[in-house]
């Protein structure tokens, strides 16, 4: 069997202590962080660096975890296989969203997917791309769900392009903007953006938008992926935010927002899946992907 240090490390990275990852190994911290150090000691290196907040993995640390994980996994489906029938779908598939607020798309392919596989046990979370990023690496997700503009920088994912997600800005229904004939980025300067997320496609554009007015982007710019908060915002303040097009062609939006129309005349941003380039996707993984493909119809023009 795999040595214990191997699974106590992997629930470290998981869970972002040692404190946690006893919880959930049925240790003691103290027994957790013994294992670690022990085996980081056998190494030759750190694994962790430690900090008062927690834990985060070294660039060793990283690649260590990954292999460790892809072990830990292979070696769990062997057993689950022994005791399921062999069925290659049996388990859990641990699936990152970011940004949150693009979670509801999932809906048809998770639906999809059960259906096929009712063995299959599901693990959603949704966080921004820098959690969700390091969350993929260590190997406490199987799959991301998000924009293609912010994985495809990063030279260890692999992104399965997907349907891209129209979107439109939005403003209250009295919001001054309307009445321009046509919206300039000298006009959406004037106002706060809400943006659902600060990495790409939509940080370099919106901070464009007041780049090229000179005005300072940080002061200007929410990053807020709650679409709930986002509309009280934007139903209460001259602030512009972001939503779908479906979604705002809905009466629910229509009674109380009218469309920016700004965004739509610039390229949808493709959505992905993204795995670990060096790790083989499981069977389910890839499941999940066919199943996003199938459920998610292209943008209509």
């Amino acid at each position: 069997m795999l040595d214990r240090r191997f699974v106590h490390v992997v629930a470290t990275a998981r869970c972002g202590s040692f404190t946690a990852a006893a919880e959930r190994v049925g240790l003691t911290q103290s027994a957790v962080t013994k294992s670690v150090a022990d085996l980081e000691r056998q190494l030759g290196f750190l694994l962790f660096t430690r900090t008062a907040h927690g834990v985060i993995l070294t660039d060793d640390g990283r690649h260590f975890v990954e292999r460790a994980s892809r072990l830990i996994d292979e070696a769990q489906d062997l057993l689950r296989g022994a005791y399921t029938g062999s069925d290659p779908y049996a388990g859990i598939l641990r699936i990152g969203v970011c940004p949150a607020s693009i979670e509801w798309l999932l809906a048809e392919p998770v639906a999809l997917l059960v259906s096929r596989h009712p063995d299959l046990r599901l693990d959603i979370t949704a966080a921004n791309f820098e959690r969700t990023a390091e969350k993929l690496r260590s190997g406490a997700i199987d799959i991301a769900f998000g924009f293609e503009a912010a994985f495809d920088q990063e030279p260890d994912f692999r992104s399965d392009e997907l349907p891209p997600l129209r979107t439109t800005m939005f403003a209250r229904r009295d919001h001054p903007i309307l009445a321009c004939e046509k919206v300039t980025f000298a006009e959406l300067a004037k106002y706060e953006i809400i943006s659902p997320a600060d990495s790409r496609p939509y940080d370099i554009f919106m901070r464009q938008i007041y780049e090229q007015s000179d005005v300072d982007a940080q002061t200007k710019i929410h990053f807020i992926d709650s679409f709930p908060i986002v509309a009280k915002l934007v139903a209460k303040t001259d602030a512009i935010g972001v939503a779908s097009v479906d979604f705002a062609g809905t009466e629910a939006f229509t009674r109380r927002f009218a469309r920016v129309p700004f965004l739509e005349s610039h390229d949808p941003a493709p959505l992905c899946c993204a795995t670990r380039l060096r790790m083989p996707p499981r069977p389910a993984t890839r499941a999940f992907i066919k199943a996003c493909h199938e459920a998610m119809k292209p943008a209509r023009p």
